[in-house]
């Protein structure tokens, strides 16, 4: 399942759908938002062009991993501290490969998937340049 949505994600069964045939490791990324003061995270997203982006990164490391299932599911909306912002479950008939294959999506999302993050306070709030270009400050 590769996805942009609102709703959270029922991360058990994401785990128990990549359990396929030849499976020897399934490894789970969950990105929350952390309490760094913030009291909520609004996400926004380019859901046309991030999809694409995210289908495209899946198909890589699927090839370039052997990954046996890949779902990536990033949430847009609003957000409170404690909740699933990006998950990321990959299969693959060994540890290394599910390790590495998780690791280059995660930072293939970071290089440039048009979803940006603005943390809110109290006092307002303030778009996140992210790390490697993501949400590097929402377009004007």
């Amino acid at each position: 399942m590769i996805a942009i949505q609102t709703a959270d994600v029922d991360i058990g069964a994401l785990i128990a759908a990549a359990k396929k045939q030849g499976t020897g490791a399934v490894v789970v990324f969950d990105g929350i938002v952390r309490d760094d003061g913030i009291t909520e995270m609004e996400l926004e997203a380019y859901e046309e062009v991030a999809a694409k982006e995210l289908e495209k990164i899946a198909k890589e490391a699927t090839d370039q991993f052997r990954l046996l299932h890949v779902d990536i599911i990033h949430r847009i909306g609003r957000l409170t501290v404690g909740e699933n912002i990006l998950i990321i479950v990959v299969s693959a008939g060994h540890r290394p490969e599910a390790y590495a294959g998780s690791r280059y999506i995660i930072e293939e999302i970071k290089k440039g998937v048009p979803i940006w993050k603005k943390e809110l306070t109290k006092d307002g709030g303030r778009w996140v340049p992210g790390e490697h270009g993501h949400g590097g400050g929402k377009p004007r």
